[in-house]
C-alpha cells in the first residue's frame, strides 16, 4: 500500500480525524491490527529487506558513521523482532479505561478518573526504521493516531514499514489515518512542534542536537526521549570480574545506542587492579580511550589519549569511551549529576548500603545495581517496545510505553444533585 505525498498539515488534519475513531475502538480490534501487523512483517520480510538496502547504498548514507549505519541496517532477525515486539504490545493489557480512582463525593456524585488516549501524537526519530513498527503498535494499542518523521536516509525503509502497518489497519476496520508518515524534510520540525490543535503531544528520539532544535520553537508540548550520557561506576568494594564484564559490555555490546556507556569511572582504591585489564578489553574491541591522569598513569601498555572537558559531557555514539578515577562515592555521585543527560547510570558494588546511596542520589530515569546500561529498554522492561526513554520528568520518565501514552478522565455519575 503506497503512501501518497503530504504536506505536515495534511497528515495531521488525517491523524486528528483518525483519533477520534481509535479513542473509542475496541481492545479486540486493535490486538487483531497488531497480530495482522506481526504477520505481514513475517511475510514480507524481502519487501522491508529490499528497501534497506537501498537506503544503505544510498548517497545520504554514505557519510554515516558507522554506529549509524548499524542503526539504519535490518536484517530478518531484526524484522522478526519487530514481529515479536508487536506480539508482545498486543498481548499486554489495554490501558484505556482503566480505572484508576472510584468514590463517592459527599454530593451523592460518583466520580471515577480513567485513562484516555491523548489524541495524535508526532514522533521525530533519526537512524533506526524499526522505530516505525514499535512507535505505530504502541500508539495503535494505546487509541492514539501517529505521525511519523523519521530521517531522510531512511525513507524507503520507513516507508516500507509505514505501508504494512498502514495495510493491517485497513484491514482491521480501523481509519488508515491512523498512522501517517512524513518525508523526512528538514522543515518539518518546526511545522509539527507548532501544529496547535492538531497534535497533542511530540516526542523526539534523537541526540541534543534535535532536542535544542525543537526546544527553540516548540509550541506543542514536547517530550524529550534524548540522548544518553551514561556512566559505569565502578566502587572500591565491586566485584571486578564483574565490573569487568558489565563495562565492557555497556560500551561495545551496541555503541551506537543511547544506553550504551559513554564514561567509565573508577575509585581509585581499585584503580590500579581493575583498569589494565578492563581498558586492555576495550582497546581490542577498537573503543578510542581518553582519561585523566591517573587513568593515564595506570593504563600500562593501552594507549590513551587526554580527556578533555568536553569529553565528560559528550555522547559519542560509537567507539569511544572517557575514563576518570575518582576518590570517593561522593564524588562520584557528583560527577554523575553534573554530566549525566537524566538516561541511564550504573554502579558496581558489593554494599547494599553505597547501592542505596547511589541509587538515591544520581539523578537518573533508571540506575542499575550491578548490572550493565545496555538493558533500558522497553522490550526488556516488559512493555512490548518503547516509543523512546524520556529524560525528563514531566509527564513521564524513563521507557515510554502504553500507559506513558495515555492521559486520564473523570467521569461523574449523579441522580439530578445541583449545586448552590
Amino acid at each position: 500500500m503506497a503512501i501518497a505525498t503530504r504536506s505536515v498539515t495534511e497528515a495531521c488534519e488525517s491523524a486528528k480525524a483518525a483519533a477520534h475513531a481509535l479513542a473509542t475502538a475496541d481492545t479486540g480490534t486493535k490486538n487483531r491490527a497488531l497480530g495482522r501487523l506481526a504477520e505481514l512483517l513475517e511475510a514480507r520480510v524481502d519487501e522491508v529487506l529490499d528497501a534497506n538496502a537501498a537506503d544503505l547504498a544510498d548517497e545520504r548514507a554514505a557519510g554515516l558513521s558507522e554506529a549509524l549505519r548499524d542503526r539504519l541496517a535490518l536484517d530478518s532477525k531484526r524484522v522478526r523482532e519487530m514481529a515479536a515486539g508487536v506480539r508482545a504490545i498486543a498481548e499486554l493489557p489495554d490501558p484505556i479505561g482503566e480505572e484508576l480512582e472510584r468514590r463517592t463525593l459527599e454530593s451523592g456524585l460518583d466520580l471515577r478518573k480513567v485513562r484516555v488516549p491523548l489524541g495524535v501524537i508526532a514522533v521525530i526519530y533519526e537512524a533506526r526504521p524499526n522505530v516505525t513498527v514499535d512507535c505505530a503498535a504502541l500508539c495503535l494499542k494505546s487509541g492514539n493516531a501517529i505521525v511519523l518523521r523519521g530521517s531522510s536516509y531512511a525513507e524507503r525503509s520507513n516507508a516500507a514499514l509505514a505501508a504494512l502497518v498502514r495495510e493491517a489497519v485497513v484491514e482491521t476496520g480501523l481509519p488508515e489515518g491512523s498512522v501517517e508518515l512524513l518525508s523526512g524534510d528538514r522543515s518539518e520540525l518546526e511545522q509539527l512542534a507548532t501544529a496547535d490543535g492538531l497534535v497533542e503531544l511530540v516526542i523526539p528520539r534523537g541526540g541534543e542536537g534535535l532536542k535544542q532544535a525543537l526546544k527553540s520553537v516548540a509550541t506543542v508540548p514536547v517530550l524529550y526521549a534524548a540522548g544518553g550520557n551514561c556512566h559505569v561506576y565502578v566502587h572500591s568494594d565491586a566485584d571486578l570480574e564483574m565490573a569487568r564484564r558489565i563495562a565492557y559490555n555497556a560500551k561495545v555490546d551496541r555503541p551506537g545506542v543511547c544506553n550504551a556507556a559513554e564514561t567509565l569511572l573508577v575509585n581509585a582504591d581499585v584503580a590500579n587492579e581493575f583498569l589494565p585489564g578492563v581498558l586492555a578489553d576495550l582497546a581490542a574491541a577498537g573503543v578510542e580511550l581518553v582519561g585523566d591522569e591517573r587513568v593515564r598513569g595506570a593504563a600500562g601498555a593501552v594507549a590513551m589519549g587526554e580527556a578533555s572537558d568536553a569529553d565528560w559531557d559528550t555522547e559519542y555514539h560509537g567507539l569511544k569511551m572517557a575514563v576518570g578515577v575518582l576518590d570517593s562515592l561522593p564524588e562520584a555521585i557528583e560527577h554523575v549529576n553534573r554530566h549525566t543527560t537524566g538516561h541511564t547510570e550504573a554502579i558496581v558494588t558489593g554494599s547494599e548500603d553505597v547501592a542505596a546511596e547511589f541509587t538515591e542520589a544520581v539523578d537518573a530515569a533508571v540506575v542499575f545495581v550491578n548490572a550493565s546500561t545496555r538493558f533500558t529498554d522497553g522490550f526488556v522492561f516488559g512493555m512490548g517496545a518503547e516509543i523512546g526513554n524520556s529524560t525528563q520528568k514531566l509527564h513521564a520518565r524513563g521507557p515510554i510505553g502504553l500507559r506513558e501514552l495515555t492521559t486520564t478522565k473523570y467521569i461523574v455519575h449523579g441522580d439530578g444533585q445541583v449545586r448552590g
